[in-house]
């Protein structure tokens, strides 16, 4: 009796230990700035940063999570910098999606050397460089355990990155959008320029639209809620968190 209860114990113990370490979400697709890329620097790539996200979005595929991943190009040439530059809004979108596909290029590169398999489709046709988007070959990566990191944007000028990564989570079918940021959650203010700011845990949808608080682009945020897709904003610069957010733990703030 006494070996048989003790059989069941560590029976008992091993199944909640594997349990703890089961994830949340089992696809997700995960939102980065191109600004997030330049680490210290004031423009381009910073090797320390590809390396640091390399190895965060490694931890949540051992664990068997599906990823997807939106870039934006902001580190190269940010389109909607027509005032600045004089070049019209349309040409200057392309420029930006042509940027968002350097940053797949970097981000595949740096997850490759560490092992991670890793697929990169792009909404502008460039055979040399990248897939061609195309939504079931997408879902069949994911499926087969890599990592599909979606450029140049929807392929089309006037949409941000982050109405692709919106359009790109509902196409896939993922639980949940992670996006990456410099701060850990949805603030009443900016919390670099008020330290009164509120944070959030939790918010609704409509919470977030009355209160005219910045999470995503309209068009990107109105794709989320009529599709009842979760955002979850953590800061993707503190080690750990990206497990942290998909084992389920509370990181950032969910808007659900």
């Amino acid at each position: 009796m006494a070996n048989a209860a003790t059989f069941f114990f560590l029976c008992t113990r091993k199944s909640s230990i594997l349990f703890s370490m089961l994830p949340k979400y089992n696809r997700v697709l995960l939102k980065l700035s191109g600004e997030s890329l330049m680490g210290d620097r004031t423009f381009g790539l910073d090797p320390k940063m590809l390396e640091a996200y390399a190895t965060d979005i490694k931890a949540i595929t051992d664990l068997g999570v599906q990823v997807a991943v939106v870039i934006g190009g902001g580190n190269i040439y940010r389109g909607m910098n027509e005032a600045e530059t004089g070049i019209e809004r349309a040409q200057g979108d392309y420029m930006g999606m042509l940027a968002t596909v350097i940053n797949g290029m970097a981000l595949q590169a740096a997850l490759e050397k560490i092992g991670v398999k890793t697929r990169l489709q792009s909404a502008i046709k460039m055979e040399q460089v990248a897939e061609p988007y195309i939504r079931r070959r997408a879902i069949r990566h994911l499926e087969k355990g890599r990592v599909v990191i979606f450029g140049a944007g929807t392929g089309n000028p006037y949409f941000t990155t982050d109405t692709a990564g919106s359009l790109r989570a509902i196409e896939i079918n993922a639980a949940v959008i992670l996006k990456g940021t410099r701060v850990d959650g949805i603030y009443s203010a900016d919390p670099e320029k008020d330290p009164n700011a509120k944070r959030y845990e939790q918010l609704s949808f409509n919470e977030v639209i009355t209160q005219g608080l910045k999470v995503m682009d309209m068009t990107a945020f109105t794709l989320c809620q009529e599709n009842n897709l979760p955002i979850i904003v953590f800061d993707m610069h503190r080690a750990g968190n990206l497990l942290d957010v998909v084992s389920g733990k509370k990181v950032g703030t969910i808007v659900s």
